[in-house]
């Protein structure tokens, strides 16, 4: 089981992988980010450390460390135990969830062999905001979804922010970069036997729910969180789909118009 270790010095070297979150952020991205997975909070933690992710370390408070005993059982790396006044200093802000933990990264399989195991994909281009990325992995996990492909323009969906929002789903739903994106990674997905299926809100675009889908591969083609997708994603596309939406309003959030393609698509399988 993960040894406790009481840290009463916010300076110690032993936070140095929580410190400063708000700074560094730990995004490989950003300078002084160490592309490190980080967790928060229980739920997350427990996911975490069921994952392929190799743990580094935990860090919070003494009650957090009883409530996940059951998980620390074959764990065998510290849980750093300090008050919630040193965890604030060492981190840069008060963690109401008690509890976070450290991975390294580990190299999945390509988008290929994603695809050669999956029915239903979801594709992503130019989702750069964190939240929303994090919100279309707890949706595809709780929808059905086996994978995630990540275009051009996407954002990291291990960083923090995405990993909280996610409750911990990033760690559960495969993903994998996508090269050669608009030729060669649609080329990819025909092979694989997939109709690409791209959301659009173009009045033109066939409704959803009547689009034929049924029993079909699919790889649902999400857009970027303001212009949408870009003209070579949807020309490259097999077919337009649209959500029926009340007059006066144009769009949906993409990781809402996500959720309801999911669960259309997993209805018709």
């Amino acid at each position: 089981m993960a040894e406790l270790v009481e840290i009463i010095d916010p300076m110690d070297p032993r936070l140095d992988d929580f410190r400063d979150l708000t700074v560094a952020d730990r995004r490989p991205d950003r300078p002084g980010g160490r592309g490190l997975v980080i967790a928060e909070g229980v739920v997350v933690v427990q996911r975490l450390l069921a994952s392929p992710y190799p743990i580094r370390s935990l860090l919070g408070v003494r009650r957090r460390y009883h409530e996940l005993a059951g998980d620390l059982a074959d764990v065998a790396v510290p849980y750093y135990c300090a008050s919630a006044e040193v965890m604030a200093q060492a981190v840069g802000f008060h963690l109401n969830r008690g509890v976070l933990a450290t991975a390294d990264r580990v190299q999945f399989a390509d988008a290929g062999s994603l695809l050669a195991r999956s029915h239903t994909v979801a594709v992503l281009e130019g989702i750069g905001d964190h939240e929303n990325m994090g919100s279309i992995f707890r949706n595809a996990a709780a929808l059905g979804v086996d994978a995630v492909l990540l275009a051009e323009g996407c954002a990291d969906p291990l960083y923090r922010r995405s990993v909280r929002v996610s409750m911990g789903n990033v760690f559960k739903v495969p993903f994998a970069v996508l090269h050669g994106w608009v030729d060669d990674a649609c080329s990819m997905l025909h092979a694989h036997g997939f109709t690409i299926a791209a959301l659009s809100p173009a009045a033109d675009a066939m409704p959803l729910f009547t689009a034929g889908l049924a029993g079909a591969r699919v790889a649902l083609l999400l857009g970027s969180e303001g212009p949408g997708l870009t003209d070579q994603s949807i020309a490259a596309s097999d077919i337009r789909v649209q959500i029926p939406m009340a007059d006066g309003v144009d769009s949906l959030n993409v990781a809402t118009a996500g959720a309801i393609a999911f669960a259309a698509v997993a209805r018709q399988r």
